[in-house]
């Protein structure tokens, strides 16, 4: 339908709610009465003309041939769409016939709803609408309603009619009926100040996906294509595509069979889109309600095509309990298989922090990714994400991990940025990921970025938050970059200014980095001081109540039954204090066995500081490994036994850091030839390099090697390009050659911590595009200050009518 009787019939639509609603409904309830019966007319219309076959059908059912139950597959037969209505009612005649009798008219539309088939009767359910056709019944606008949507002035029918003047009211096409929800959902969103499109993209981003989906392939299109939308909305996603198809890849002679498959949580847009695949003739059962993160619904299903534009920022707390069991991943669309940096291969954790779930959709649809074995193609996906996909999470989260899986299994085809500001609902920058499983020779072990984000043309009025919109030329544009697989340098304009597109291709390990702990050995000084001893009567997690509670009963803490005759005041402190306790922690600090088992440790670290003090030892040493000597040694001769644990608390708290201090020993290693040869191996390095990996040779004896405690405070991570070592003439890998470059030369005693590293993937687009604007001269500047300055002097002289020169000569 054209423009224009399209924004007509929104506008007459959107009328209904203020002529009939507005003493029934607060305004934020309109969408709930209007988008339903949008849909029900909608439904009526197209069943209107075989409405009599279809009681045919039914009487010849029931009475001749005396069926108990009626047979589905004639009556949709009879009625020519997948849903049926077996009432005598319509719409209109319900409208004509109808009386003063509000129950009367009632008790015909609620029959009129019950003739639906059952697949109507769920989108009835997920409306609620037969609540709202009581609730207007009962507040006499129901007619007023009814009257408005059969209007002779509004054509919901897919025939060309006139109105009663004789204009002509075109017909409203499937895809025209797509348009008019959307419209109504995104107005209605923006009314009630809501996420305003939460379910709608816009056209041409939709039109850009499609083309980057399907013009590579073209030629190679199957006869029989599946589409998939794990977060479908209204279904703008899933019919456009099959309108595109249909429309730029027509087959000669024969027509392709396109099957659509979506899932959405919200009922209402789900409702919509379900009635939309029913007016088309699409099977409704592949369009389901419900989480697609909680719920596998088509478990076992490739699908050729994923187009989707999930939700991003917002959270799955909720849905967690599906996925995970503890810390353990129990649903295997969120587990990936990858190597660590020695190559060994795990299963390991493919889920983002809870609090941002657009990755796990991704995750969805590459799931359902068809392998080239079952399908030549395989399949394409396009999905739109904001920038924390790109870059959230370190290496080894779930963020990275996946980021990784799909970059190393070489999926990950393009990346899309577009300009802010061009959805309804956010003004953020979002780009469109495109993966494949099957891509062509040029573009293997390949990611191209292209930046679009300066490719628009502004909107004359905004649309919630879309001040802007690509034209066909920018879409088109966008297209051949992608298709070319080129580098396209960034154009400027006269005043320096970037504009026009960008794009850079490059290898699939130029995204990829190692993360690795760079250690610094410990030193420190030690001392029994009571100051130090003190804190060692309070858990670490719990000290600030457990320190309140000493110092106001005192030894009292350690009597049996009076910490837990104190519970409510404790509670009631902790809570005026801002001191959040859950049920482990309170039941903590409130147990006796706690507290005595930390006063024991008070005891023993006061009894070892008299008896330095009575040998003279208790001065402050620099020694930390002769001191831990003397402490076993005291210890043995006070036979006191302590858990490593306990020891090393005791320790912690009398000893700190100091750098003139002397490095404290983790221990000595004493090698067999053998077992050095390994080690040396797996550090890939030689023995003269081992310093760097912290074994420290003893000297004058070949195989014997010192190692250090690290000190925690002192680690330093340090993030290394996997490509970094690519154009160095040296044998050296990777971590080691950074090591020497970056580290070695400003910490001569700092050791890799090998075992620490981890594999990570980010993707930077500033990084890769950012152009830097050369300031302006001083000249310039100074030129444009004295140039203003004129400006300036001519405007007051002009209001205050007088001349310059007569100004200034005075």
């Amino acid at each position: 339908m054209d423009h224009s009787a399209h924004n007509k019939l929104v506008s007459f639509i959107w009328s209904i709610a203020d002529d009939c609603l507005r003493d029934v409904y607060v305004r934020g309830k309109y969408r709930d009465v209007i988008l339903p019966m949008v849909v029900l007319r909608r439904l009526d219309t197209l069943l209107e003309p075989t409405k009599e076959a279809v009681l045919a059908e039914v009487k010849f059912q029931l009475e001749d041939m005396q069926a108990t139950e009626l047979d589905d597959a004639p009556l949709v037969q009879e009625s020519g769409y997948v849903f049926y209505n077996t009432s005598k009612w319509t719409l209109t005649t319900l409208f004509k016939t109808a009386t003063n009798n509000r129950q009367i008219l009632l008790a015909n539309f609620e029959e009129y709803l019950n003739g639906f088939s059952d697949n109507v009767k769920e989108i009835i359910e997920c409306f609620e609408l037969k609540s709202k056709i009581q609730h207007m019944a009962n507040k006499d606008v129901l007619l007023d309603v009814l009257e408005k949507f059969i209007s002779p002035y509004i054509n919901l029918t897919p025939k060309d009619k006139e109105d009663p003047e004789g204009n002509k009211l075109p017909a409203l096409t499937n895809l025209g009926m797509g348009y008019v929800f959307e419209e109504l959902i995104r107005k209605f969103n923006e009314e009630n100040n809501e996420e305003a499109g939460e379910h709608f993209t816009p056209r041409e981003v939709i039109e850009l996906m499609t083309h980057l989906v399907f013009d590579p392939i073209k030629d190679e299109l199957p006869l029989t294509i599946t589409c998939y939308d794990p977060a479908c909305g209204s279904g703008g996603m899933l019919t456009e595509s099959e309108n595109f198809i249909a429309e730029k890849y027509p087959v000669e002679g024969t027509q392709r069979d396109i099957y659509l498959y979506g899932k959405e949580v919200n009922d209402e847009t789900y409702a919509i889109c379900k009635s939309d695949m029913m007016i088309k003739g699409k099977d409704p059962e592949n369009i389901k309600v419900g989480s697609t993160l909680s719920t596998d619904e088509f478990v076992g299903q490739r699908f050729d095509f994923c187009l989707s534009n999930p939700p991003y920022g917002k959270s799955w707390a909720s849905e967690v309990k599906n996925i995970k069991d503890g810390s353990d991943v129990i649903d295997p669309r969120f587990i990936v298989e990858l190597a660590d940096y020695w190559g060994n291969k795990s299963k390991v954790d493919a889920t983002p922090r809870s609090s941002d779930g657009q990755l796990l959709f991704l995750m969805e649809m590459v799931s359902k990714m068809k392998s080239t074995d079952a399908s030549p193609l395989g399949s394409r996906i396009a999905s739109i994400h904001n920038g924390s996909s790109l870059f959230t999470g370190d290496a080894g989260s779930g963020e990275s991990n996946i980021r990784r899986y799909i970059i190393e299994n070489d999926m990950l085809d393009t990346i899309v940025q577009l300009p802010n500001n061009l959805f309804y609902n956010t003004g953020i920058t979002t780009y469109i990921w495109l993966l494949s499983n099957n891509k062509p020779k040029e573009r293997k072990g390949k990611v191209q970025l292209i930046d679009a984000s300066l490719l628009f043309r502004k909107l004359r009025k905004n649309l919630g938050s879309k001040n802007c919109e690509f034209s066909p030329e920018h879409i088109e544009e966008i297209t051949h970059t992608y298709l070319d697989t080129a580098n396209v340098e960034r154009q400027l304009n006269d005043n320096n200014d970037p504009i026009g597109i960008a794009a850079k291709v490059f290898d699939n390990q130029d995204f990829g980095y190692y993360k690795v702990n760079i250690e610094r050995p410990d030193r420190r000084c030690a001392q029994f001081k009571d100051e130090l001893i003190a804190p060692l009567r309070f858990d670490k997690s719990l000290r600030e109540p457990m320190e309140y509670l000493f110092s106001e009963y005192g030894d009292k803490v350690y009597e049996t039954g009076f910490l837990k005759s104190i519970e409510n005041d404790v509670i009631t402190w902790c809570d005026e204090n801002d001191i959040k306790l859950n049920t482990k922690a309170k039941t903590k600090l409130l147990d006796i066995k706690v507290w005595q088992k930390l006063g024991e440790l008070v005891s023993t670290a006061n009894q070892l500081k008299v008896v330095f003090e009575n040998q003279g030892m208790n001065t402050e040493s620099n020694d930390f490994n002769q001191f831990k000597i003397d402490v076993d040694v005291q210890l043995k001769a006070l036979e006191i036994k302590l858990s490593a644990s306990e020891k090393k608390a005791i320790l912690d708290a009398v000893s700190w850091y100091d750098e003139n201090a002397i490095k404290v020993v983790k221990k000595v290693v004493k090698f067999k030839q053998d077992k050095l040869d390994n080690l040396l191996h797996h550090l890939g390095c030689d023995v003269t390099d081992m310093a760097d990996f912290g074994y420290f040779a003893v000297e004058g004896k070949n195989l014997e090697f010192i190692t250090y405690e690290s000190n925690l405070d002192l680690r330093d991570t340090e993030t290394v390009p996997l490509t970094y070592n690519e154009d160095k003439e040296t044998s050296t890998f990777e971590i080691h050659q950074y090591f020497l470059d970056e580290v070695i030369s400003h910490i001569n005693e700092a050791w890799i911590n090998l075992d620490s590293t981890k594999i990570g993937y980010e993707i930077s687009f500033n990084k890769y595009f950012y152009q830097n604007k050369p300031l302006r001269s001083v000249e310039e500047v100074a030129s444009e200050i004295i140039s203003l300055e004129h400006q300036a002097e001519g405007l007051i002289a002009d209001i205050l009518g007088v001349e310059i020169s007569k100004v200034q000569g005075e």
